[in-house]
């Protein structure tokens, strides 16, 4: 289909326009700016000339786009959203280069939300209506408040809990996932007057014989940790104190597991993309690997880790 551009549009004749785009009344494109194939910019929609929009975007009405911002494909974008380019404005002040924002393929942001300066978007991200986003957002991480705090994970199933040996003797100590490799282990509980006890073996209870053992503690609630998968390194965790929730990702499932007990392990293998969040104000999270640090050993970018995961099916 051919472009449309409404009359009452004021579109500058040096920027440049993709097939099948729809330009409503009121919106403003200045010279330089690049839309993609296959969007809709609704009405008093304003775009700044550094400004790139990918295909299948839309806009809705009331949206300023600001140089320095860079949509990727199929992102939608609601009413009067708010991107900000300068985290120090000054009336008439040009000097100083503007960081870029990034929002990447597939995103979705609320009405009304505002995202600060130099921020990526991950893939496919749910931006909730009316947030303030103060820092970059995971891939597929569904973040909402002022400020915005990760919530939960786009397509990502919740584990049942795992039940106590004291409650359910007969149960079995390892429990599949619906992540590949992926395996919950009910550890055993003592519990008397004197307290409670739970115990793990290595290359029994634990499938490996660790190298290396460290502790998370003292995380705000509004952090996430992890993100990242190993090449070669397998872990277990543990939640010592507290509750957090762990979500595992082979590369076509995700699954969310929570970690409130001493009593429940996770193990976690290789090629597996892992993240902590939800931790509770008194948390603590021991983790044993089977390998000493290697920083080569880590893939930190999701994109890399989703290409690894295809190739490697």
């Amino acid at each position: 289909m051919p472009t449309f551009i409404h009359p009452l549009s004021d579109v500058a004749p040096h920027s440049r326009i993709g097939e099948d785009t729809r330009i409503w009344q009121y919106v403003v494109v200045l010279d330089g700016a690049r839309v993609g194939s296959g969007c809709n910019l609704c009405s008093h929609v304003f775009v700044e000339s550094d400004v790139v929009i990918g295909d299948r975007v839309t806009v809705k009405n009331g949206v300023q786009l600001w140089n320095g911002l860079r949509v990727g494909n199929d992102v939608f974008i609601g009413p009067n959203a708010c991107f900000t380019n300068d985290p120090f404005p000054r009336s008439g002040d040009h000097s100083k280069p503007l960081p870029t924002t990034q929002i990447r393929d597939g995103a979705s942001i609320g009405a009304h939300a505002t995202i600060l300066p130099g921020l990526v978007i991950g893939e496919q991200a749910m931006i909730g209506a009316g947030a303030v986003v103060t820092h970059s957002v995971p891939p597929r991480a569904i973040v909402r408040g002022n400020p915005a705090r990760v919530v939960g994970y786009v397509g990502t199933t919740h584990a049942d809990p795992v039940v106590d040996n004291r409650d359910d003797p007969a149960g079995p100590p390892v429990q599949p996932t619906q992540v590949q490799g992926v395996t919950l282990h009910r550890l055993p509980c003592i519990r008397d007057i004197r307290g409670s006890l739970s115990v793990g073996e290595f290359e029994r209870s634990v499938p490996f014989a660790p190298r290396r053992f460290f502790t998370v503690f003292d995380v705000p609630s509004a952090e996430t940790r992890g993100e990242h998968a190993h090449h070669r390194c397998l872990q277990f965790l543990v939640c010592l104190k507290g509750s957090l929730s762990v979500i595992a990702d082979d590369g076509r499932i995700r699954q969310e597991f929570c970690l409130d007990r001493p009593s429940t392990g996770l193990f976690i293998p290789a090629m597996t993309w892992a993240i902590q969040y939800k931790y509770s104000a008194d948390a603590v999270l021991a983790v044993f690997a089977s390998d000493h640090y290697d920083p080569d050993d880590y893939i930190r970018d999701y994109a890399d880790f989703l290409r690894r995961a295809k190739a490697a099916a």
